[in-house]
């Protein structure tokens, strides 16, 4: 079995046409959308459309959590979401601020952060570091992630949320984060998304990095909304720096 999983595209439909032909030449059997798929500015409109177009099995990230009723409480959050509403039909927030906050198919776990929270992150935790240093993430102790995963019973778990690659083994089950489609914290702008191959009862997974029309992503965001600096920085730099949009 092959399961062809991405995450957190933040509305980037040009990093979006270069995963989805890699991952269609990969002719997967099952495909997985973690989340956070529309919250940017870089075509979101197309990139919603895309995604509902997959056929995809789905649950809701933390940004698709702030198209709730009271979900958008910051000026910035709020603003981003006035622009993003005049973007993508209403009836498309609709469905996706319906979607699951995990699912399962077979013995497969799916969660955007955790399977409590859409807002935490399962492999690592967000430590805020001595005062004026910044912030890290670190490895979620052995013992906190085994109590998290082990009561699923499941042979993998998926989760995106800190737009980061990787993965480890908690008993029997392989943890998988599969990384993010748009806006990288590494310094590589590449979009990524991740394979998984079931043989012999074991899971494994291949991460993948596409290069991808950053120019063109950059340029729709300068014509077409207020928040093309932020996108131009954001995507060019592959660097999750300042105040996000949303």
């Amino acid at each position: 079995m092959r399961v062809a999983v991405i995450s957190d595209a933040h509305g980037n439909a040009f990093a979006l046409d270069a995963v989805l032909r890699e991952l269609r030449a990969c002719s997967p059997d099952l495909i997985v959308n973690l989340g956070d798929q529309i919250e940017g500015a870089a075509d979101p409109r197309r990139a919603a459309a895309v995604q509902a177009a997959l056929g995809a099995v789905e649950v809701r990230g933390n940004n698709e959590e702030k198209l709730w009723p009271g979900g958008r409480r910051s000026v910035p959050s709020i603003s981003f979401g006035t622009w993003l509403a005049a973007q993508v039909p209403a009836e498309t927030l609709s469905r996706l601020a319906a979607l699951p906050l995990t699912a399962r198919v077979d013995d497969l776990c799916l969660c955007h952060g955790t399977p409590h929270s859409a807002w935490e992150s399962l492999l690592w935790v967000w430590d805020f570091g001595a005062p004026g240093e910044g912030g890290f993430y670190r490895s979620r102790p052995p013992l906190e992630l085994r109590a998290l995963v082990e009561p699923l019973g499941a042979g993998l778990v998926l989760c995106g949320h800190t737009h980061r690659p990787g993965a480890t083994r908690v008993g029997d089950t392989l943890v998988v984060n599969c990384g993010a489609v748009s806006d990288q914290v590494d310094g590589d702008p590449r979009a990524r998304w991740t394979l998984l191959d079931r043989r012999a009862g074991r899971w494994t997974a291949d991460f993948r990095a596409v290069p991808y029309d950053v120019g063109g992503a950059v340029r729709w965001a300068q014509t077409h909304s207020p928040f093309g600096d932020y996108e131009a920085a954001l995507l060019g730099s592959g660097e999750m720096t300042g105040a996000g949009l949303s």
